[in-house]
């Protein structure tokens, strides 16, 4: 069996704490809901999907889900086993990534810190090439080029009609680390300077003087989703692995932590203004 996607364990667990807090047991569920207790314990757990119909009269019986929380509900349902143009890829992509491109394509926002890179839904296919040449470090030339077509579909997130509300938060180093030539860098700040003209993109640049921040942790992304429904998720990247992070309280962790980011980060003009002079300098 393949394992669970995000958005399946994201209905399982809310579906959980929506269960506890009533109270009712797995077996009092099951009998009200007419399904069996092993089927909502898979529910629950992420190794199934659930219908629609069962959703519905699950959510009736824990009372007080209002339109919003259920429509979000029905989509992680709806979308647990989705499959999108990314599955073109999936012999270059692992299931984390593919995780995180459907995520994208369903968020309504998603609030970026780098460190050391300009964000993918930011970058241009030289900065992509050149940055996942030297990570993956071993891939060859047609896996790269494999990935950097991925990341350049990705951005479409921020062009579809209901456009992704990106907020991006970049370390100033990886504004002055050279990548694949001058050249190349100064049409990646280019860039970012005409992304940033988007009202649904914001960038703001974290300067080499700011004092201790949550950020030297290292990097984040808060994948957002309707406001009313708890549903967000975190992720942080690694080398070879990528974590989700869907706990409530740990979420809300992130949140603080970027919120934090933001008050020590550049204002956007200043920020544009840096971005510029940087690129001019090349």
């Amino acid at each position: 069996m393949a394992d669970p996607t995000v958005r399946r364990r994201r209905l399982g667990s809310e579906l959980r704490r929506m269960r506890e807090s009533v109270p009712l047991t797995l077996d009092e569920v099951a009998l009200r809901a007419d399904l069996t207790a092993t089927k909502l314990s898979r529910i629950e757990t992420a190794r199934i999907n659930v219908k629609p119909s069962d959703l519905d009269g699950i959510l009736d019986l824990y009372g007080g889900v209002d339109v919003a929380k259920r429509a979000a509900l029905h989509t992680l349902a709806k979308d647990g086993g989705k499959r999108g143009w990314w599955q073109t890829y999936r012999d270059v992509i692992s299931p984390e990534y593919a995780d995180l491109i459907s995520l994208e394509a369903d968020a309504r926002s998603m609030r970026v810190f780098q460190t050391s890179l300009i964000p993918g839904l930011l970058q241009t296919s030289a900065y992509a090439r050149a940055t996942i040449d030297a990570i993956n470090m071993t891939s060859t030339a047609d896996h790269v080029n494999a990935l950097v077509e991925v990341r350049m579909a990705r951005q479409s997130v921020l062009t579809r009609p209901e456009p992704l509300e990106l907020w991006a938060i970049i370390h100033e180093a990886a504004l002055r680390t050279t990548i694949s030539g001058a050249r190349a860098m100064k049409d990646q700040l280019q860039k970012l300077l005409d992304l940033s003209e988007l009202p649904h993109v914001s960038i703001q640049v974290l300067p080499l003087s700011a004092t201790p921040h949550p950020g030297m942790a290292g990097s984040f992304s808060v994948i957002g989703f309707s406001d009313t429904t708890g549903l967000d998720v975190v992720l942080v990247e690694g080398m070879t692995s990528s974590l989700y992070v869907e706990d409530p309280a740990e979420v809300s962790r992130y949140g603080l932590a970027y919120e934090r980011l933001r008050a020590s980060a550049r204002p956007f003009s200043e920020s544009a203004d840096l971005i510029a002079e940087l690129k001019d300098t090349l």
